[in-house]
């Protein structure tokens, strides 16, 4: 399925003044880590407080890594998400008894670990491709090799890792993706200690990421 308009969603949103500039600057999406291991993970006060500061026709997704089907539900029936995303090991049946739409993250190697995602999660509203790390679920800031995605692709394919402002538009124009998700491109940098903020979002990226991806749809 080839896009006639790259989508964007911008993840690991923490605070409501950042879904506010991701909004603004155009972004599609938002997500919200439900994952307590990773530095971007919410509460669900949280993320009802995010939420809130949503504008209209801008996509909630909510990211769940391994849950239980209870932890799901706790959230889905207190936080307004519309899509569910899920970055682990879940099975099909798993992912589709929550009624909602869900796309499926997998971290990628070879060729083959997409060709079999694609069978494996077939009724998904889309896959994320992701760089691989054995300790990690997303979140790396380290892109793959793109060339080993297929162009034959039976649902939206959403490319992640390591995407930022200086090469997005280079990424887009090679997989020709449905979508771009970026976290920690975006995020603001503490110069004194050397070290991203991770949750943090720089307004300023966000705004020159989309900058990027626009500079694609409207000249291809």
């Amino acid at each position: 399925m080839q896009p006639t308009r790259i989508r964007t969603k911008i993840c690991g949103i923490t605070r409501p003044e950042d879904a506010l500039a991701a909004a603004e600057a155009g972004a599609d999406a938002i997500g919200l880590v439900f994952y307590e291991p990773s530095p971007r993970s919410v509460s669900i006060e949280q993320a009802r407080a995010i939420v809130s500061s949503v504008p209209a026709f801008v996509t909630v997704t909510g990211l769940f890594v391994n849950p239980d089907r209870m932890a799901v539900e706790q959230v889905v029936s207190r936080v307004p998400l519309d899509l569910l995303q899920f970055h682990g090991d879940e099975p099909q049946d798993f992912c589709q008894q929550f009624h909602r739409r869900w796309i499926k993250a997998v971290r990628v190697q070879l060729r083959s670990d997409i060709e079999q995602a694609f069978d494996s999660w077939s009724q998904a509203s889309g896959l994320l491709v992701d760089a691989y790390d054995p300790q990690r679920y997303g979140g790396t800031g380290q892109r793959f090799d793109w060339s080993v995605i297929p162009e034959k692709r039976p649902m939206p394919l959403i490319l992640a890792g390591g995407l930022e402002a200086g090469n997005v538009a280079r990424a887009i124009r090679q997989v020709r993706p449905w979508g771009v998700d970026v976290s920690g491109g975006v995020e603001a940098f503490d110069i004194e200690r050397g070290t991203a903020l991770k949750g943090i979002k720089d307004a300023a990226k966000i705004t020159e990421f989309l900058s990027e991806v626009n500079s694609v749809n409207q000249t291809d």
